[in-house]
């Protein structure tokens, strides 16, 4: 509910400011830059919509994800959990998990937990151990991806719509050009322009989402990936560690 209430809200939010920046666009000097985009018609705002919700989605996918990777370096805090539990402290571990506040040692955390609580029940039986733990695994991480991967399919689909809007822009741009030659006598010259401008600016402001959206989806995408293998790499080592191990 609340993911769909900020999608919408975004939405409407990027139209406006687009819409309004469109209109400002038209009453600058005929010879700037801006007039020039103005005359590219109203899918300029929709396409300065798309780039602005891009934006507005990666600024939030940079926030979420510096904050799952919690206080300090990864790969440190992995390499000192793994050292906890080789000297079988296993409640220091857990303490350390808490300190990070990352996705990762919430995962991590769980399938300490599990192991707590198996040993306090006194569960010997190794197949009995890892399997509990890897459902704990399975638990934790089925909570926490959601929020890593959270918006990378709004940031993908707005690619592909971008280069589609830019592309039916420019198509009305042509129609507009066509309709100038086509008419009787000498082709209207203003209005073969404007509708080659209209093209051309709604091409180029099309692939501009399109490329925003594309190389912001590849990077967040990147950086879940790595989260995710982290993960299962240091679960696996906790889980075949302390399946035979023992704790203090």
């Amino acid at each position: 509910m609340k993911q769909g209430l900020f999608t919408g809200l975004l939405i409407a939010a990027a139209y406006i400011v687009s819409f309004l920046f469109y209109l400002w666009m038209g009453t600058t000097p005929p010879d700037s830059i801006f007039h020039a985009i103005w005359k590219g018609g109203p899918v300029v705002s929709v396409l300065m919509a798309l780039i602005l919700m891009v934006i507005a989605y990666t600024v939030e996918r940079v926030i979420a994800l510096q904050k799952a990777a919690g206080k300090g370096n990864i790969p440190e805090f992995v390499q000192a959990i793994k050292q906890d539990i080789n000297n079988g402290d296993v409640q220091g571990a857990i303490a350390r998990c808490d300190d990070h506040q990352s996705s990762l040692g919430a995962v991590l955390r769980s399938v300490l937990d599990r192991y707590s609580q198996l040993a306090a029940l006194n569960v010997t039986d190794r197949e009995k151990r890892i399997s509990e733990m890897e459902k704990a695994v399975e638990e934790a991480s089925t909570m926490e991806m959601p929020l890593l991967e959270k918006n990378l399919v709004a940031i993908s689909t707005i690619a592909s719509i971008s280069t589609m809007v830019g592309l039916l822009g420019t198509t009305m741009g042509m129609i507009r050009a066509f309709q100038a030659m086509a008419t009787a006598g000498a082709p209207d010259a203003v209005q073969l322009s404007l509708g080659i401008s209209e093209a051309l600016f709604n091409t180029a402001l099309g692939i501009v989402g399109g490329i925003f959206g594309i190389v912001a989806y590849n990077v967040f995408t990147t950086r879940v990936d790595r989260f995710s293998y982290m993960i299962d790499e240091a679960a696996f080592y906790i889980i075949q560690t302390l399946g035979t191990g023992t704790s203090r």
